[in-house]
């Protein structure tokens, strides 16, 4: 089912990703994400995990619930694929994770940027904040789909 079809269903994870889609259309700004935005949530449960582990696994919930409410295939990806990033952050060496996580989050947002600029758009969550939240499950979603995997 292609992105049109499925924004028809009327299944609010369908409009949602439609609508980021129309902002990630050119072929390098969708590579330019589809590196990024893994990038940028790892880097920003860094930043939680800097203040205090918890504070990152209760964020990491806490977007866990609304993936849920959105489509639970894609919060399942998004869980294993969280998963995997704390257990990263936990071997990790302490004293590298905020200067780490706070050097690739720069580096990451301004090539978000630049693929923008290249797309001729603006970021979708200059309109809609949730657009945030939704980066991960366009690139989740893609996968998905090429692995013919329903959400």
């Amino acid at each position: 089912m292609n992105q049109t079809t499925q924004a028809q269903t009327g299944r609010a994870i369908d409009s949602l990703l439609a609508k980021y889609s129309e902002s990630h259309l050119n072929p390098v700004n969708e590579v330019i994400h589809f590196i990024c935005v893994p990038v940028i949530v790892f880097t920003l449960l860094g930043l939680l995990w800097a203040i205090h582990p918890w504070v990152a696994l209760a964020g990491a919930l806490a977007a866990m619930l609304y993936y849920f409410s959105l489509s639970a295939p894609l919060a399942v990806g998004m869980l294993l694929m969280s998963a995997a990033m704390l257990v990263l952050l936990y071997v990790l060496p302490p004293q590298w994770v905020l200067p780490l996580s706070i050097t690739v989050f720069v580096l990451a947002w301004i090539g978000q940027f630049v693929g923008h600029k290249i797309e001729g758009k603006k970021p979708s969550f200059f309109d809609d904040l949730r657009f945030l939240l939704i980066g991960p499950l366009f690139v989740l979603g893609f996968l998905y789909r090429r692995l013919h995997i329903a959400y």
